[in-house]
């Protein structure tokens, strides 16, 4: 993971193929895998917008696939 620029409440980053499949692998046992209590305390986040996170890494990847082939 490369930091392009950062700001107080923003970041531009780059990340490996490698790198986007573990967190699009952590994401979707998190939302999908595990049942985590009290889901919200525990991940600052609700599930819905997880849940959104990980769909857009998905489309990322997806996108990779296909400038791929």
């Amino acid at each position: 993971m490369n930091t392009i620029n950062a700001s107080h409440d923003l970041a531009n980053v780059s990340f490996s193929r490698d790198e986007l499949l573990v967190l699009n692998a952590a994401l979707n046992e998190i939302c999908n895998g595990v049942d985590v209590f009290e889901f919200e305390t525990r991940i600052g986040a609700d599930r819905e917008f997880v849940t959104g996170l990980l769909q857009g890494i998905g489309s990322v990847l997806d996108d990779m696939d296909q400038l791929s082939s």
